[in-house]
């Protein structure tokens, strides 16, 4: 069955962005969906979802991928839609203040970007952003880039390098999706982002929960539809 037509799982996206004040869109939304199928009935590029996460891709996948956007997208471009109104939204806003932070300045790579997550979810959302995805394996570049394409995704480029190698700098924003350990990724990311930008990854809390304490990272913890265990939007301001 399509994400087109999958009820189900239209309506468990739907709840959990309604639960964070978030109303997309029909044309976005359908995107969202096209690109689900695309990741999940789409052979050729070899497997680029488990059968067990196949029948969840919106409420699993897609979910976890906008996080970025309704914790820091959507209030930063726009303050009084904050989700919580929190002291932790206002601190992932001061982490970028200083910067020209209007949506057609703002440059987002994301990390080891595999099929797609959540660097296409988020370009579909910010469509006046301009992202990056950076992925080094040969079957998953060819899959992105078709993908970008039959989508029209003209403020996506995919990079088929190693994000060392790829030769981006100055960068608003660097993302990464249970890649590997926070401080790996931070490692890997600080150099190519701008003073004043934001490191954003999203973990399993538990493989993070050691970062608590730590002043220099914001931690966001959240839990998505129908999954037991507690996840975590990690971020850290590049302020060295």
């Amino acid at each position: 069955m399509s994400y087109r037509t999958n009820k189900a799982q239209q309506n468990l996206l739907n709840q959990f962005l309604a639960e964070h004040g978030v109303q997309l869109s029909e044309e976005t939304l359908d995107k969202l969906y096209q690109f689900a199928d695309l990741v999940v009935d789409t052979k050729e590029f070899g497997n680029l979802i488990s059968a067990k996460d196949a029948g969840k891709f919106l409420s699993r996948h897609i979910a976890d991928s906008l996080v970025p956007y309704i914790y820091i997208g959507k209030s930063l471009l726009d303050p009084s839609t904050s989700p919580n109104g929190s002291a932790q939204d206002d601190s992932l806003l001061k982490a970028t203040a200083g910067n020209d932070l209007t949506p057609q300045n703002l440059r987002w790579a994301d990390m080891g970007a595999g099929a797609g997550c959540p660097v296409f979810p988020l370009a579909i959302a910010m469509p006046n952003v301009q992202f990056f995805a950076v992925e080094p394996r040969h079957m998953r570049v060819n899959f992105m880039q078709m993908v970008k394409e039959k989508l029209h995704l003209d403020n996506l480029t995919v990079v088929g390098k190693r994000f060392e190698t790829s030769e981006l700098s100055n960068l608003d924003f660097i993302s990464c999706r249970a890649l590997s350990t926070f401080e790996n990724d931070w490692e890997r990311a600080q150099p190519a982002l701008k003073k004043g930008g934001l490191f954003v990854t999203l973990k399993s809390y538990n493989n993070i929960v050691h970062l608590e304490n730590d002043p220099k990272v914001h931690i966001q913890k959240y839990e998505l539809p129908e999954e037991k265990q507690v996840y975590a939007l990690v971020t850290r301001g590049n302020n060295e």
